[in-house]
């Protein structure tokens, strides 16, 4: 089977999860025999070009492609230029190789894949991994992007959503058919996870009072409003005013970054809240390595492959109600994001109780590792069978 992929990031050159889902999904699918070809907006190497072709729709730089996506919140110019060569070199790559199926990734490549689908007459999978309804954490939002998911979401011949959530938003909002769309949840390789001997150099301070008998809590994530970090903060303040051995580890930058840094001062606990910057590679692997409660404090969160790294170092999870993952895991503690008490009790109640924590950690330790891209390819390859051969979903 001759497939065409089209996503905008690829690890190691990635800002997110997106990048990470396309690539082990691209790996498995390819593992099973399909021919790929993988449409990227920038210019750059990448280690899955050893078994798929990568093509570079531009000359860009991944960091130049990285800023440009970032901007469209103030000014979508530059964006919306990639965006234009990315669409002419996906219709005439369609052109001279046409696919037998067609998978776009998110609202930045369905143009793409709607050009690719009247040049090539192949069928068309949108995948959806977030909407402008999650991005914007409101019912506003970009309104060219609105435009743009639905005219995707519409012309699609069949429709990928990573959780119920993200399905029952599709429904709701653009007013889709609930049997055009079918939840293909993420998994996790476990065999990419790349063994390294942690530092306790890196976080010493924290390491000291961790030694000391403090309960380090984490969040790894863009600090941006969709993350729902200001309810995160103040359950921070409220947990620590019942349990005062407890420090709260905020890694990664975004645009809230100052804001909570000026609510943690405000409430009173800027000595327990540490901000790392943005981070990556040995940096971000030790935070997961350093922490005892990892926390999903997202108000619209697709998915959420942070998750399941933090379950693979042994830690204890606490989920928003909002976030796709604790679909696929039991093992962990649920609250809605705004409710900074139940999020305060569930931090003390850890902290509190040495089994309770053993317990989590050890049921999603075991719990993640079932889910398998292999399987999640097995599931992709049946509906483009079932596209090419005029099957109704």
């Amino acid at each position: 089977m001759k497939l065409l992929m089209l996503g905008w990031e690829l690890p190691p050159h990635n800002s997110g999860g997106l990048g990470v889902a396309c690539y082990h999904m691209a790996k498995a699918l390819s593992d099973n025999g399909v021919d790929i070809d993988f449409v990227l907006p920038y210019s750059a190497e990448h280690p899955a070009s050893e078994w798929m072709r990568v093509h570079a729709s531009t000359d860009v730089r991944p960091r130049q492609r990285a800023e440009s996506t970032l901007a469209y919140t103030a000014s979508v110019g530059e964006l919306r230029k990639i965006q234009a060569q990315y669409i002419d070199y996906v219709a005439q790559l369609v052109e001279d190789s046409p696919p037998d199926v067609i998978h776009a990734h998110d609202w930045l490549t369905m143009e793409a894949g709607m050009r690719a689908k009247e040049v090539s007459d192949a069928p068309l999978i949108v995948h959806v991994h977030a909407t402008e309804f999650d991005r914007s954490a409101s019912d506003n939002g970009n309104p060219l992007i609105h435009d743009i998911e639905y005219n995707g979401l519409m012309m699609a011949d069949r429709i990928f959503a990573v959780s119920g959530i993200t399905k029952s938003i599709i429904v709701q909002k653009y007013g889709i058919p609930a049997d055009k769309i079918e939840v293909v949840h993420n998994a996790v390789d476990v065999s990419s996870f790349v063994e390294h001997e942690y530092d306790r150099a890196t976080y010493r301070y924290i390491e000291h009072l961790r030694d000391e008998g403090h309960l380090v809590v984490s969040v790894l994530t863009r600090l941006t409003v969709q993350k729902g970090l200001t309810h995160f903060v103040r359950a921070a303040a409220r947990a620590s005013e019942r349990y005062d051995r407890m420090v709260f580890l905020i890694a990664g930058d975004g645009e809230q970054r100052d804001e909570l840094i000026a609510l943690s001062a405000e409430l009173g606990i800027a000595d327990k809240v540490y901000f790392t910057g943005f981070i990556r590679g040995k940096q971000w692997r030790d935070a997961y390595s350093l922490s005892d409660v990892f926390v999903m404090s997202s108000v619209s969160e697709p998915f959420g492959l942070t998750a399941l790294e933090a379950a693979h170092h042994d830690t204890a999870l606490i989920i928003s109600k909002q976030s796709g993952v604790g679909e696929v895991l039991s093992h962990i503690l649920r609250y809605d994001y705004w409710d900074i008490d139940r999020l305060a009790d569930q931090l003390v109640g850890i902290a509190t109780s040495p089994a309770l924590q053993s317990s989590l950690r050890i049921g999603v330790h075991n719990e993640y590792a079932r889910l398998s891209w292999h399987d999640v390819a097995q599931r992709c390859l049946s509906h483009y069978d079932n596209l090419r051969h005029g099957v109704p979903a």
